[in-house]
């Protein structure tokens, strides 16, 4: 049974006149005389009555004309919604996230997601960039926000922000009452640092800032829970490190956030996503541009004074999760597919 015969014969239903049924379709009265046997015949019931002197449905025309206006709308419907689909107006997007990026980055371009596309619906995993990197991969994310780039040229990626990292000490510690630290004075500090698996791009920055000062950083802990983090710097008089984003908590829970400058350690922070990405990724991402930039002003001169929370991470700007080793990324976006 052909969709256009349910036209025709709603078109004879609402007129019961075969000549103005056939001139508001555009058809001659042969052919749509033809349409209605032909669904008739399909059926296997007579659904209009017809005579010289009138035109009316017979009871399973009448049953009929219910139903067929039921599948002609849902039929509309499903042709509307894979329209929007299609063009990313509508549909479902997983999207993972570090902690700096759930502060800084996802709020203002959901919000802008949720204004310009209020049919896509959003579903959100505060992760590791490791974690969400194979989730992508196995397709249970759409998009990740990782520090980093990805570590396989099969995904595309985009440059979000870069993001300052900073020493985490306890209020017993005498930077305590410093507002920013030359990096080179971590050359007299032992430092709690996470794992490389933990965070590579966070820690590679590290320790570049520290080549670069031409120092080499004394490493008396190494931990993978970001508590036990917290809990080594505020018992020992050890340097931690975090994410600004991280760090820029009140303080009240004994650790402090400071500045480090001379150089500035920065991690960069990116979208990425699959090569053959659904319609609402491209619409995720055209919110992500248009609400950035999110870059932090990142300069060895200027201060300003941040506490940190007693969880805090002191080699982690995202939550207790495993990250992905870095990779080189472009700054513009990649191709989307």
């Amino acid at each position: 049974m052909e969709l256009r015969y349910l036209t025709s014969f709603l078109a004879i239903a609402e007129e019961l006149h075969f000549g103005r049924a056939a001139a508001r379709l555009h058809l001659a009265q042969p052919s749509l005389s033809q349409q209605l046997q032909r669904l008739e015949r399909d059926i296997g019931v007579e659904l209009v009555s017809r005579s010289s002197h009138e035109v009316k449905l017979t009871a399973a025309g009448r049953a009929f004309e219910v139903e067929a206006r039921r599948l002609l709308d849902a039929t509309r419907r499903a042709v509307t919604v894979a329209r929007e689909a299609a063009s990313g107006r509508t549909g479902m997007i997983s999207i993972g996230f570090n902690y700096p990026a759930g502060q800084r980055v996802l709020q203002p371009t959901l919000l802008r997601l949720a204004a310009d596309y209020p049919g896509v619906s959003t579903t959100l995993w505060e992760a590791r960039s490791g974690p969400q990197l194979s989730a992508l991969a196995e397709g249970r994310l759409d998009v990740a926000l990782v520090f980093a780039g990805p570590p396989s040229a099969q995904l595309r990626s985009q440059r979000v922000a870069t993001i300052p990292l900073v020493a985490i000490v306890s209020r017993r510690h005498p930077w305590a009452t410093r507002n920013e630290v030359p990096f080179r004075e971590l050359a007299d500090q032992p430092c709690v640092l996470f794992r490389r698996e933990q965070s590579p791009a966070m820690h590679d920055a590290i320790l570049a800032a520290a080549d670069r000062c031409g120092i080499a950083l004394t490493i008396s802990d190494e931990v993978d829970d970001s508590g036990a983090t917290g809990i080594v710097v505020t018992t020992r008089p050890v340097v931690g490190f975090a994410s600004a984003a991280r760090g820029a908590h009140p303080p009240g829970h004994g650790l402090f956030a400071v500045r480090l400058v001379d150089p500035v350690p920065t991690v960069g922070m990116y979208a990425v996503w699959r090569p053959d990405p659904q319609p609402v990724v491209g619409a995720f991402l055209d919110c992500l541009e248009a609400a950035g930039p999110f870059s932090e002003q990142v300069t060895d001169q200027g201060s300003a004074r941040a506490g940190a929370a007693a969880s805090t991470t002191a080699g982690s700007g995202a939550a207790p999760t495993r990250t992905a080793p870095p990779g080189a990324v472009p700054s513009a976006r990649a191709p989307r597919a």
